[in-house]
């Protein structure tokens, strides 16, 4: 045991004062503050080239009130500041009418296209006859918009938006209603999602505050992620030490003094212990810059320790299969093949946890929580969302993910005490069963 706390310092101490190590715990952050920031400031920064939009209208009654809304967006909302030093910052919408060319309507609409491949025309609207009145012809009732960008919808949401309130008043007009009369006899009632209430220390009855969606979302994202990133950031270079270590004949010296399964343990405790310093310098930040912010009730302080110990459970979990993987190839292509399908159970908890979060009381998300590889983020998650879960169920996750922990170290230990001394053709999986079932 002496000697397994021995190699555990050793490779604490060789991890945290890298200068690897501080960049790494400073560009977490950073990269992520970073990315925040840049949407941020390049909310605004869009193309602001005129979109020329032909509208072909077979109503007749649209075409004004589309063109009269153009104007009025391009006097409000495209300038930004006063007199001439105004600044553009949006497109003008500029509204050009057209007359089909023929009773085909394909011709028309050809006819279009090729001015839009041109360059003539940002994009092109063609309103069905039977748009205000619609019949059962679904396609004279429609409005077909056309155009090369179909990742750019600000025209489309706009002339949606604009199309929609001018059929509405010409409805209403038809059958004789008033369209403020409508308005108000269809105002939706506002809903307040607020939480439950509760006693004060005299016994009175506390109003319900309401709730902060925005936090009740990012506190267990947060929590989750913080997990994910500080395993995959403190457990993968385990591969990578193991096989440098094996390459450069250093790991048979190593064997000289200590067993292999000692050696294996001394790494995987002193990689926990890099990745618990990790989540504690962000843990400790992340509730500073939340108490700046006034939020600091928010910080899960309750579930400190259950994160400490999926956290440790989790590194040990994959460390020892990146240590399995590290200790049977030779090289870093055979490495990377081997890690495929590790990093796939590493990733599986990003596939499903919207619905976990959505729903965490569901079967289906208890059932993912309680599935060992995924575990510790999947569970530490679901403990973050108001108003928490059953006990029951973070214990009997810590005492699958223990029971999985264990037979991994075992089984990459086999794996580890063989391989590590395999020099040239690296094993194939086969091999690695067969080392884990006979030793």
């Amino acid at each position: 045991m002496r000697k397994t706390i021995v190699i555990a310092v050793r490779e604490y101490q060789a991890a945290v004062k890298t200068k690897t190590f501080i960049i790494s715990i400073v560009a977490m952050p950073v990269f992520m503050g970073g990315a925040i920031a840049a949407q941020h400031f390049i909310k605004d920064k869009v193309d602001t080239t005129d979109k020329r939009i032909a509208v072909l209208d077979h109503t007749g009654s649209l075409y004004d009130a589309i063109a009269e809304a153009a104007l009025e967006r391009d006097q409000r909302d495209v300038y930004e500041g006063e007199g001439p030093e105004r600044k553009k910052i949006r497109p003008r919408f500029l509204i050009e009418r057209v007359e089909a060319s023929s009773e085909d309507p394909n011709q028309a609409a050809f006819e279009l296209s090729e001015r839009v491949r041109e360059g003539e025309l940002f994009a092109f609207a063609i309103i069905g006859p039977d748009v205000v009145e619609p019949r059962a012809d679904s396609t004279r009732a429609r409005v077909a918009y056309h155009s090369n960008s179909p990742t750019y919808d600000a025209v489309e949401n706009w002339l949606r938006e604009v199309l929609n309130h001018r059929v509405q008043e010409l409805r209403f007009a038809a059958v004789h209603l008033e369209p403020e009369v409508v308005k108000k006899a269809t105002q939706q009632v506002p809903v307040a999602n607020l939480g439950l209430l509760s006693l004060d220390e005299e016994g009175r009855i506390q109003e319900a505050e309401k709730t902060n969606k925005i936090v009740t979302f990012l506190v267990p994202i947060g929590m989750m992620m913080l997990m994910w990133m500080v395993v995959l950031v403190s457990a993968s270079p385990l591969m990578q030490s193991v096989l440098e270590e094996k390459m450069q004949r250093i790991a048979e010296v190593l064997l000289g003094s200590v067993t292999p399964f000692e050696l294996m343990m001394g790494k995987l405790i002193g990689i926990v212990g890099v990745s618990l310093t990790m989540a504690t310098i962000y843990l400790v930040g992340g509730y500073y810059a939340i108490y700046l912010a006034g939020y600091a009730e928010f910080f899960p302080t309750h579930l400190i320790w259950w994160f400490v110990v999926f956290q440790a459970m989790a590194v040990l979990l994959y460390g020892s299969v990146f240590c399995a993987v590290g200790a049977a190839v030779s090289d870093m292509k055979e490495a990377q093949n081997l890690m495929t399908p590790v990093m796939l159970v590493v990733v599986a908890p990003m596939f499903v946890w919207m619905n976990v979060l959505k729903e965490p009381m569901a079967t289906s998300s208890i059932l993912m929580s309680l599935f060992p590889p995924a575990t510790p983020m999947l569970m530490i998650l679901r403990q973050a969302v108001p108003p928490g879960i059953p006990v029951w169920q973070p214990l009997l996750g810590v005492a699958l993910v223990i029971l999985t922990t264990v037979a991994c170290i075992f089984i990459a230990g086999r794996i580890f005490r063989v391989g590590i001394l395999m020099q040239g053709k690296g094993a194939k999986v086969s091999e690695m069963v067969r080392w884990a079932i006979r030793g």
